[in-house]
């Protein structure tokens, strides 16, 4: 029985991991968001650091199993480095300041 060479599927197009990282932004910052305001919070910059994370996440994560399907290791490696990359890229940018700065004291 002769066995079929099946054709490996293309990887994911620009326009598809563009898709994929909106759809992770928009899921996870509205998760954030309705989170953020059940703390009584108001959204803020952390909302949009959580929710451009979880964009590169999923887009990551997603390219990296296409790759694992199609059995393409290096770029399911590409994937998940970028993956951390942007998020790292993200955290950095938009880190959300812990420390209060000291207030100036009134004179008179």
């Amino acid at each position: 029985m002769k066995k079929r060479k099946t054709k490996a599927a293309p990887p994911l197009a620009p326009v598809e991991l563009a898709n994929n990282f909106t759809r992770g932004l928009v899921a996870t910052g509205l998760l954030a968001a309705i989170q953020n305001r059940a703390a009584g919070a108001p959204p803020n910059r952390k909302v949009a650091q959580l929710a451009l994370q979880g964009g590169f996440a999923l887009a990551a994560g997603v390219a990296t199993a296409d790759s694992l399907r199609r059995q393409d290791f290096f770029s399911a490696v590409l994937a998940v480095a970028s993956g951390v990359a942007g998020v790292m890229v993200v955290e950095t940018l938009l880190a959300t300041e812990t420390h209060d700065e000291p207030k100036e004291a009134e004179i008179g």
